[in-house]
């Protein structure tokens, strides 16, 4: 009668094919409480299903678990945060395609399912300068096609909706040339295209324009004051155009990473360079920091790889002249074995029967390391003593099974532990103990303590008189 019941709970999700992987797409700015999907319909589950199936979101990434929800009525995906993918920076990191990937158990039979969920971008922020004033000083003998780097405008929104071309007004010694870099970066410099003569102009007002390609489309502008001056007619080169460094994420606080260097054609104070890091993105601005004077760059804050494995700086040398060049930085975070193992333990049991049959699930584990490489690899594991296998299900589900039928006479409580360890040098791990309770079923017949029993008695005896004892044990 047992394998019957169990066999009508099962039937219903079985006779549909539910997908394996789910996909929704949502505009950001979603508010809480919002409708993602109808994730029990997308499973092949009615409502009449749900308290059975216990359908849950059991895993994500930790900072994404707090945006979604999953109802136990309804069975419909929520959002349970306000959608903002400038605000997410760490789920998105200014991905064109921004795809929140969550895992769903169906409880009653230990199944999992993949949920992916694209955030799309709107158009909700203007390109904006760093500083909506911008000052150079150019000499007068400055040559015609002279350039000068502007500062890049920023924007939060990406694809379509990012910075797409700047625009310039004021007079006719100037114009503006826009590069796009291989990252899709827009690099803007100020071109000298008449030249300067200070006795007859010795200010020129300008404004640049960053537009967006949205629409209608945002823009942000920023007002340019050239100061003309007499001869400072060399910019500071440095001496490479991309520095790279290597460097372990335990890296103490403190330490120099390396020093760039630049140099100046002109004398006295138009010689004299000042370095500056611009540009950092992600967080790195809390990380690294430039020594002015000597060009160091050094370590202000904690790297972890796990988090951001590459930096592309930028760095500014600027003479006394207000002339500068620039260069880029590249640090490279080298991974260390510094994460321990985790074992998520997604659903257990906490007893089973004795006559349970082999291959009988426990309990369904999840096992993931932060680190890369073969720190990252994690080898599962069982003491051999103990009645229990590992199976590996998906990915990196592992189910803990029964080897054999149990025996509650032999051994009545187990605590059983899991343990992982990953291939790190030297190794990490960690361990889950699942206490597990063995039921009695009546699998065992009462004993005589003796096969055959005899005894004498006198006649006559009264009626209640002691024959002999005999003792059984169960």
């Amino acid at each position: 009668a047992g394998h019957l019941v169990l066999l009508a709970v099962l039937l219903p999700l079985c006779s549909r094919a539910a997908p394996e992987r789910l996909r929704y797409a949502i505009p950001e700015e979603m508010e809480s409480g919002s409708v993602v999907g109808p994730l029990a319909r997308d499973l092949g589950l009615s409502p009449a299903d749900l308290p059975a199936r216990q359908l849950r979101l059991v895993s994500a990434a930790r900072r994404q678990l707090k945006y979604f929800s999953v109802s136990a009525d309804t069975g419909h995906l929520y959002v349970s945060e306000r959608l903002d993918r400038e605000e997410m920076e760490r789920v998105c990191e200014r991905m064109q395609m921004c795809l929140i990937n969550l895992e769903i158990l169906v409880e009653s039979y230990m199944k999992i399912f993949k949920v992916e969920i694209e955030i799309t971008d709107l158009n909700d922020n203007a390109p904006k300068f760093h500083q909506d004033k911008l000052q150079f000083r150019i000499s007068e003998t400055a040559a015609v096609g002279m350039r000068f780097p502007l500062e890049e405008a920023q924007d939060e929104d990406v694809g379509l909706n990012a910075l797409q071309r700047y625009e310039l007004s004021g007079d006719e010694h100037f114009a503006l040339d826009v590069q796009t870099g291989p990252d899709g970066s827009k690099n803007a410099e100020l071109v000298l295209t008449k030249a300067l003569d200070r006795e007859e102009a010795a200010l020129h007002e300008l404004v640049v324009t960053a537009v967006d390609g949205g629409n209608p489309a945002r823009t942000g502008t920023a007002r340019i004051r050239v100061v003309v001056l007499d001869a400072n007619d060399n910019a500071p080169v440095f001496s490479q155009a991309v520095y790279t460094v290597r460097v372990r994420e335990d890296v103490p606080i403190g330490s120099r990473l390396l020093t760039v260097n630049a140099t100046d054609a002109d004398e006295d104070t138009n010689a004299e360079v000042t370095y500056s890091l611009r540009r950092m993105p992600g967080g790195a601005s809390r990380l690294f920091q430039m020594n002015p004077r000597t060009g160091d760059v050094t370590t202000t804050g904690t790297l972890d790889y796990e988090e951001v494995s590459l930096y592309e700086l930028e760095v500014h040398a600027k003479d006394g002249g207000d002339l500068l060049a620039r260069a880029k930085v590249l640090v490279n975070v080298m991974d260390v074995n510094d994460n321990v193992p985790e074992i998520i333990v997604t659903s257990a049991v906490t007893s089973v029967f004795e006559d349970s049959p082999a291959g009988t699930i426990i309990a369904l584990l999840k096992v993931k390391d932060e680190d890369s490489g073969a720190g990252g690899e994690v080898t599962m594991s069982l003491p051999d003593t103990l009645p229990f296998h590992l199976h590996k299900t998906f990915e990196d589900y592992y189910s803990v099974e029964t080897s054999r039928e149990l025996d509650r006479e032999a051994v009545s409580e187990y605590n059983v532990t899991v343990r992982a360890t990953d291939g790190g040098s030297p190794a990490l791990w960690s361990s889950a103990v699942l206490p597990l309770r063995v039921l009695d079923v009546n699998d065992n017949a009462p004993v005589f303590a003796e096969a055959r029993y005899s005894a004498r008695l006198p006649e006559n005896n009264a009626k209640g008189a002691l024959v002999l004892r005999v003792r059984a044990w169960d």
